[in-house]
């Protein structure tokens, strides 16, 4: 008897009948800023996070979370996300617990092209509000929320189209 394990673990595969409940924009107008970002599918059935960053009254991000039922992702030691962006500088986010004030981060670079980005879990750095935590990096244990967010310190137009997030 052969005993197949898997050695992947879908988080989201967006297509046409995808539900985006559970997915919230937050832009900098929390604070008074101006930006405006909002998530779609497209008539291909892929994920659209777009808008307009400003940094008017001391603004500049956008950002989109989806917080889901806690997973162990202990066996897990890379995310990979497939997009296709605009050239712009993003962030990726992970929290282990909802309830936690600060992300693990890290940023990639977006062509015009579909791409797989690869991030090793161990290699997500705490943050909150833009500076780094004297903490340790993410232990790839538990995970509860991922997300996108932009804030290159400069107004621009932003579309990044999300495919596939997987575990491997």
């Amino acid at each position: 008897m052969v005993i197949i394990q898997s050695t992947s673990l879908t988080i989201i595969d967006f297509n046409k009948k995808s539900n985006l409940l559970g997915w919230i924009v937050v832009d900098d107008v929390v604070m008074g800023g101006q930006s405006n970002g909002d998530f779609s599918l497209n008539k291909e059935g892929y994920a659209v996070f777009s808008g307009t960053v400003s940094t008017a009254n001391k603004g500049g991000f956008s950002s989109l979370r989806h917080r889901f039922d806690k997973l162990n992702v202990s066996k897990f030691e890379t995310i990979k996300i497939r997009v296709k962006g605009d050239g712009n500088k993003y962030q990726f986010r992970v929290k282990p617990n909802q309830f936690n004030q600060f992300s693990y981060t890290t940023y990639f670079q977006t062509t015009t092209e579909w791409e797989t980005i690869e991030i090793k879990l161990t290699d997500l750095i705490p943050t909150f509000r833009g500076r780094i935590l004297e903490m340790d990096n993410f232990d790839g244990k538990e995970l509860e929320e991922i997300g996108f967010l932009i804030g290159n310190k400069k107004d621009e137009e932003f579309k990044l189209i999300i495919d596939l997030i997987i575990l491997e």
